[in-house]
């Protein structure tokens, strides 16, 4: 076995996994051969109205009325319509199981313990539903939520969805005008809250901060506030009452309005860091299909199972997770700090509640490891079979991480998408093995493919991310944006009719695919393209980086990469360092990726979801401003980055 490979499957797990009974069931219907998921795979884009029909079944897809046809033209991007004909809810799917089972546990710090039943989540859902009736909701109508990950947040979700309105969700970290930024575009009737939220075992209003948002969004008729850090005080803010005081306590029972596939579901926002988040509207048909393939095929997601993300509700990955609904597993849901009251909070969480599914980011997986916590060491995690981790690309040193210091027997899967898409192009799957620092595989029926400078598919060769044939999940259209030009910009420009996702990947020869970084912050020193993510793996994984940050600055009718390093504590940027810096790239990289400039700095940006903002530093560093300040959590650090000795044009 190669040293590469971290961890392998064995027999009973291949065989019970739902992907084989998917495939078993795909070569019995049509006569086929499929053995193994490559051919699968295949499979799955050389007959993709059969592949995604088949998915509609097996995920057992409760609809009102049946398609007339699956796709009209897979080759169409954008514009390809979906199971045409059909009318479905996208809350009806999640909320079709209504017995005791768990449905939610949550969990805010310490500080706050729920859980509910699906019976119970599907009556307060019925009655959050019959509120928003009586004030006057209907389809198309905009529902926001400025609010922590609070099963009321999902409750409201999926009352507003029974409808047939259109949710667009904010964390209350978010700055005023960063929710404004968002909320504006959109002109929403009804808004859900907090009074505050717990973070680090301190206590942060919400209420103030509510009040400058709603001062500018007049288009609010009804705020719905609920208490979760105290009894709030709304005599401030007009329009508004508490959750309890909202809901109609007589209702029981839901009439799913029954809408077509295309039906707008989710309107969710781009970082917003090179200007105004682009607001991106997702289908329920498309955004249901396409999490419960991810769910059920790739992560083998069954109704026994605990399904754990580590998000917020400004996140991608919390919309992802509800869907899990729809299997009838156990969501749990965390408010506040991973690390409160100490690294091991999150990991003390998955013993008690027997998680199996363990959702995070690369950079919290990076954070524990520097903070010294060993997981398995300190707790048992019987139940853990699986880790997902994205946001940003898994270094190899966190894989060695997880399975030296969390579980040896466990799928560790990177996951990579986005907002763009709701879901993933590559991530895991229970049948493969995993390899250092790969993603496993390509999705079922995404046709991902890495293309060159001359855009030609390539494989074992660096390139960019496209997808050359429709899929359910792509946006239905961008908000305000009647003539589609936006849209198109954003993914079709370059390669027209094929879908340009701004990554820069390596696909090889057994399927696994590496992910080198944003496309648009790629490196390109003497023309040859440099994903900063491989920089990254090398530098961070020295004990005097705390963290690091590489861009490229135009010089001499050229490129030249600055590397700026944030420290660990008792270590200084000296000549030893800087020169074990460039011969550890040299080593890992190519010379090519050494840098001409090392740099100390005291922060490294990163936006709300943990990603960090290269394109922004290099802007400064070219003397350019920054507009939209507020897509970062730590706006500040930019400062940092001004007017430095060195980089002076």
């Amino acid at each position: 076995m190669s040293k590469n490979v971290l961890w392998t499957p064995d027999k009973d797990q291949v065989d019970q996994a739902q992907i084989t009974r998917f495939r078993e069931q795909v070569n019995g219907k049509y006569g086929l051969c499929l053995k193994d998921y490559e051919a699968l795979y295949q499979w799955s884009l050389s007959s993709g109205a059969d592949f995604w029909d088949e998915m509609w079944h097996f995920g057992e897809i409760i609809s009102h009325q049946n398609y007339s046809a699956v796709v009209d033209d897979l080759t169409k991007m954008p514009g390809a319509k979906w199971f045409e004909g059909s009318r479905l809810n996208y809350a009806e799917n999640l909320l079709r199981f209504r017995d005791e089972g768990i449905a939610i546990h949550f969990r805010g710090e310490d500080q706050v313990e729920r859980s509910l039943s699906y019976s119970e989540l599907y009556t307060q859902v019925a009655r959050a539903t019959q509120a928003l009736k009586a004030a006057g909701v209907k389809r198309g109508d905009r529902i926001a939520g400025f609010i922590p990950n609070l099963p009321e947040t999902i409750i409201a979700m999926l009352a507003s969805a029974s409808i047939g309105a259109i949710w667009s969700s904010s964390s209350p970290d978010f700055g005023i005008k960063g929710v404004l930024d968002r909320f504006s575009q959109i002109e929403p009737k009804i808004i859900f809250a907090a009074d505050g939220y717990f973070y680090g075992g301190k206590r942060f209003d919400s209420l103030e901060k509510l009040g400058s948002i709603l001062s500018e969004l007049p288009t609010v008729e009804q705020v719905v506030i609920v208490s979760y850090t105290g009894k709030p005080d709304l005599t401030t803010l007009p329009g508004s009452m508490h959750w309890d005081d909202f809901l109609d306590n007589t209702a029981s029972e839901i009439t799913f309005e029954a809408l077509p596939f295309d039906h707008p579901l989710y309107i969710m926002y781009s970082s917003g860091t090179t200007g105004l988040p682009k607001s991106i509207v997702h289908s329920a048909g498309g955004t249901l299909i396409q999490h419960l393939k991810e769910h059920i095929l790739h992560c083998d997601l069954k109704r026994e199972d605990t399904i754990f993300y580590f998000t917020t509700c400004g996140w991608m990955m919390w919309n992802w997770l509800v869907s899990s609904l729809a299997v009838g597993a156990t969501l749990v849901l965390y408010d506040g700090n991973p690390f409160y009251p100490n690294p091991g909070a999150l990991w003390t969480l998955a013993e008690n509640l027997n998680i199996s599914i363990f959702g995070t980011s690369a950079k919290y997986l990076d954070a524990l490891e520097a903070a010294g916590y060993k997981p398995g060491e300190a707790i048992k995690l019987e139940a853990l079979r699986a880790v997902l981790s994205t946001g940003s690309p898994l270094s190899e040193a966190s894989f060695d991480y997880v399975y030296r210091d969390i579980k040896t027997d466990l799928l560790l899967a990177s996951i990579s998408g986005g907002t763009d898409i709701v879901s993933c192009f590559a991530l895991g799957n229970p049948v493969l093995p995993v390899f250092r620092g790969e993603l496993q595989c390509r999705g079922l029926g995404m046709k991902v493919e890495a293309f060159n400078d001359s855009g030609q598919p390539v494989l074992n060769e660096s390139g960019e991310l496209v997808c050359s044939q429709a899929f359910p999940s792509m946006p239905i259209y961008f908000w305000n944006d009647p003539d589609g030009q936006k849209y198109h910009r954003a993914y079709f420009a370059e390669y027209p009719g094929i879908w340009q996702h701004g990554d820069y990947i390596e696909i090889n020869e057994h399927g696994g695919v590496r992910i080198y970084g944003r496309s648009d912050a790629t490196l390109n020193p003497g023309g040859v393209r440099i994903g900063t993510a491989e920089i990254y793996s090398v530098v961070e994984n020295l004990p005097q980086i705390a963290d690091s940050l590489v861009v490229g600055q135009p010089w001499d009718d050229d490129e030249r990469i600055i590397l700026f390093v944030k420290l660990n504590p008792g270590f200084e940027l000296n000549a030893t360092l800087e020169q074990s810096l460039r011969t550890a790239i040299r080593a890992n990289c190519s010379p090519r990726h050494i840098p001409a400039i090392i740099l100390e700095t005291q922060d490294i940006p990163y936006t709300i979801n943990g990603k960090k903002v290269e394109i922004a530093v290099k802007k400064i560093i070219q003397g350019k401003e920054v507009q939209n300040r507020s897509a970062l959590a730590n706006p500040e650090s930019l400062e940092l980055y001004k007017n430095l000795e060195g980089l002076m044009v």
